[in-house]
């Protein structure tokens, strides 16, 4: 199962949409470049998957 969920940019504080893939296990980290201010942040998952709950912690990849 696929989704999107959105997180804070580590570095400019703006809102991005990031896809989650379900299928790769309830804790997941991966880097991914803000989509405002192009730096690479390194994004932190976990879900529930009885309640698809999604929680997404950053921080900057430096």
């Amino acid at each position: 199962m696929e989704s999107s969920a959105e997180y804070v940019c580590a570095y400019c504080g703006e809102t991005n949409p990031t896809f989650v893939d379900w299928s790769a296990g309830s804790q997941q980290s991966y880097v991914e470049d803000c989509q405002v201010c192009c730096q690479p942040n390194i994004l932190y998952l976990r879900f529930d998957e009885e309640t698809l709950d999604v929680e997404i912690d950053t921080e900057t990849e430096s």
